[in-house]
C-alpha cells in the first residue's frame, strides 16, 4: 500500500491531542467531481478513438486504469470544483493542529497534486496502480495507518466499509439510503453536508431548454409554404421540433463534457452545471445516448428523410464540438449551417418545396450572428488579457482578431439583407399565398435595424455571449421581431398597403 506523507517528509506528524485524524475522501467529497471521470474525458478529448485503449486498460484492473490515465491525461487540478464548505471545515481542523488526510481510490499522482493545491493535507493514501483503494481496501489501509482511530468523511455506499471501522464519521453529498445506513452505525457524526438539489431547474439549465427557441425555425417552411391552416403539417413540424430539441440537448451535454476545462476558465460558462460540479459526469454520460436515440426514434415517425437530416445535424454538431470549433471562420460557418439545417428539417418534415433564396439568406444571417458571438468572447477576454497575441481558451481566435471578426460579421449581416431583398423580388412576391405581398417590404428594414443593433451593442461590450438569447430578452429586438411578424400577417390578410 502506497502511503505518502507530505509536509516535507517530516519524521513525525503533529500531536493531534484528543481529536482523531480527519480523513477525507476526494471524489464527491473534497471535489464536486470524480477524478477518474475527469481524466477519462481529458484522455478521450485528445483522440476519441482512444476509447479502445481505455477499454483495454480497464481489463487490466481499475487501479491500472487510473494509473495510466493519471500519467497520460492532462487535467488542471487547480480548476476542479471544490466542495467549499467541506474544505473550510478541514482547513479549520488543520489550523487547530489536527492531522488531515486524503484517502482516495483515485490514483496517488493526482491525489498528491490535489493535496498541494489544498495546502493543508498531512498524509495522502491512494491507489497506486496495483491496489484500488476503495471500500474494504481503504478501511484496512486506514486502520493500519491509524490504529488508534480516525474520523472519516465520505459520500458513497462503498464508504460504509470505512465508516464501520472509524471512530467518528462525516457524511457529504450522500444519497438518502447511504446516509441512513451510515447514521444507523451509531457513530459520532462530526459533519453532515447535503448535496445541493439539482432538480428540474438544474436539468433545464444543463439541457439548455431555453435554446429550443432556436428550433422555431423548423416551423418557418410550413408558414412560408402556405400550410398554416393544415393540422397535419403542424403535427409533423411539431414532432420535428421535438426531435431536434432532444438531439440538441444531448449534443449540448456532450459539448459541455468536451469543454470542461475551458468552461472552468470562462467568466460565465464556469457556472454551467457540469463545469461547476452540480451535475456529475456520470449523469451527463448516461443522458447523452438516450437523448440521441430518442431523437432518431421520434424522427423515424416522420420518415427516413427526417432521420437523415437529424443524422447530418448530429454529425456536424459532433464535428464542431470535438474539433472544428477551434478553427477560426470555419466554426462560424458550421454554426450557420446548423441553423440552416433547422429550416431543411422543417422543409423535409412538412414536404414543401425548398427555396434556395431562403436557405442562402439563413446561411449569411446566422454566419453574422455566429461572428457576433465570437466577437463578444474576444472583447470580454481582452478586458482580462490585453495582449493581442493571447488566444481564447478552446477557440481559434486571438485578441488581435477582433477587427477581422467585426468586418466578417457586419459584411455577412449586410449580405443577408441583400439576399432577403432578392428573395422577395425573385420568389416571395410571386407566390399566391399572400393577399398583398407588398407588406413584406417591412421585413428588410427591420432586419437591418436589428443586425445594426446587435453589432453596435456588441462593440460596446453590452452583448451577452449568445446574440439569439439576447434578442429573446431585449425589448427593442422583440419590437423589431413584432414588426416582422406584423408585416407577414398583413401580407397574408390582404390589408391595403
Amino acid at each position: 500500500m502506497n502511503k505518502v506523507i507530505l509536509r516535507a517528509q517530516r519524521e513525525e506528524l503533529p500531536d493531534q491531542g484528543a481529536a482523531p485524524p480527519l480523513v477525507l475522501d476526494v471524489d464527491g467529497v473534497v471535489l464536486r467531481t470524480d477524478l477518474l471521470h475527469e481524466t477519462a474525458i481529458a484522455f478521450l478529448k485528445a483522440n476519441p478513438f482512444r476509447i479502445f485503449l481505455l477499454l483495454y486498460w480497464l481489463l487490466t484492473g481499475r487501479a491500472q486504469l487510473k494509473r495510466r490515465l493519471a500519467q497520460r491525461a492532462a487535467i488542471n487540478v487547480d480548476l476542479l470544483p471544490l466542495n467549499e464548505e467541506l474544505v473550510a471545515f478541514a482547513q479549520s481542523a488543520h489550523d487547530q493542529g489536527r492531522v488531515v488526510v486524503l484517502a482516495t481510490a483515485a490514483d496517488r499522482l493526482l491525489a498528491e497534486r490535489l493535496a498541494r493545491r489544498l495546502g493543508f493535507i498531512d498524509v495522502v493514501i491512494a491507489s497506486d496502480g496495483e491496489t484500488n483503494l476503495k471500500g474494504a481496501a481503504k478501511a484496512d489501509a486506514l486502520v493500519e495507518r491509524f490504529p488508534d482511530g480516525f474520523a472519516y468523511i465520505g459520500d458513497s455506499a462503498s464508504d460504509l466499509h470505512v465508516w464501520k471501522r472509524a471512530e467518528a464519521i462525516g457524511i457529504v453529498g450522500a444519497g438518502r439510503s447511504t446516509q441512513a445506513a451510515a447514521l444507523a452505525l451509531g457513530k459520532n457524526v462530526e459533519l453532515t453536508i447535503a448535496r445541493p438539489a439539482f432538480g428540474l431547474k438544474g436539468w433545464a439549465k444543463a439541457l439548455r431548454l431555453h435554446q429550443w427557441a432556436k428550433n422555431v425555425l423548423v416551423f418557418a417552411p410550413l408558414v412560408l409554404g402556405g400550410l398554416i391552416m393544415e393540422s397535419d403539417a403542424w403535427l409533423s413540424a411539431g414532432l420535428a421540433f421535438l426531435a431536434l430539441g432532444v438531439l440538441a440537448s444531448a449534443t449540448y451535454l456532450l459539448n459541455d463534457l468536451w469543454d470542461l476545462e475551458d468552461d472552468r476558465r470562462h467568466w460565465t460558462k464556469r457556472n454551467r452545471p457540469l463545469a461547476s460540479g452540480r451535475m456529475t459526469i456520470a449523469q451527463a454520460a448516461s443522458v447523452i445516448p438516450v437523448g440521441i436515440a430518442g431523437s432518431l426514434l421520434i424522427g423515424a415517425l416522420l420518415g427516413l428523410e427526417v432521420v437523415a437530416v437529424l443524422a447530418i445535424y448530429l454529425t456536424l454538431t459532433l464535428g464542431y464540438s470535438l474539433h472544428f470549433k477551434r478553427k477560426p471562420v470555419l466554426d462560424a460557418f458550421l454554426l450557420a449551417t446548423l441553423f440552416t439545417l433547422r429550416l431543411v428539417l422543417g422543409i423535409v418534415a412538412v414536404g414543401v418545396a425548398p427555396s434556395p433564396w431562403l436557405l442562402v439568406f439563413s446561411m449569411f444571417l446566422f454566419t453574422s450572428l455566429s461572428f457576433a458571438k465570437r466577437q463578444t468572447e474576444v472583447l470580454r477576454y481582452a478586458e482580462r488579457t490585453p495582449d493581442l497575441t493571447s488566444k481564447l481558451a478552446g477557440r481559434g481566435y486571438f485578441i488581435g482578431d477582433a477587427p477581422f471578426i467585426l468586418a466578417m460579421g457586419v459584411a455577412s449581416g449586410m449580405a443577408s439583407i441583400l439576399i432577403m431583398v432578392l428573395y422577395l423580388t425573385q420568389d416571395a412576391l410571386h407566390v399566391d399565398i399572400y393577399a398583398n405581398a407588398q407588406w413584406l417590404w417591412g421585413i428588410p428594414p427591420a432586419l437591418f435595424l436589428w443586425l445594426s443593433r446587435i453589432w453596435m451593442i456588441g462593440q460596446r461590450g453590452e452583448l451577452l455571449d449568445d446574440p439569439v438569447v439576447f434578442a429573446m430578452k431585449d425589448p427593442k429586438s422583440l419590437a423589431l421581431c413584432g414588426m416582422v411578424a406584423a408585416s407577414f400577417l398583413m401580407a397574408l390578410s390582404g390589408v391595403p398597403f
